[in-house]
């Protein structure tokens, strides 16, 4: 017994690894993983309470805005 989608899981699979597709797969560790990895470690996203996208997106929005705010007040060290 197959699941209903298991033909597009296959050619999503297939087209992985084709030769045209390969080197943007082998970016995205670089560029979008290390996004994703730097949002749930340094903004804590790492679990929420909340569902639904709405309600998480005003979360991330806050997180985000709230940082923006505190590197702007930040002057760093006062050289004396």
């Amino acid at each position: 017994m197959r699941h209903i989608w298991q033909v597009y899981v296959e050619e999503a699979d297939h087209l992985r690894h084709h030769k045209d597709v390969k080197p943007i797969y082998a970016k995205r560790k670089e560029t979008i993983e290390r996004v994703f990895a730097d949002v749930k470690e340094k903004h804590g996203m790492r679990w929420t309470t909340l569902r639904g996208l709405k309600k998480l997106t005003m979360q991330a929005m806050l997180a985000f805005d709230l940082k923006k705010m505190a590197t702007w007040t930040w002057k760093g060290p006062v050289n004396t």
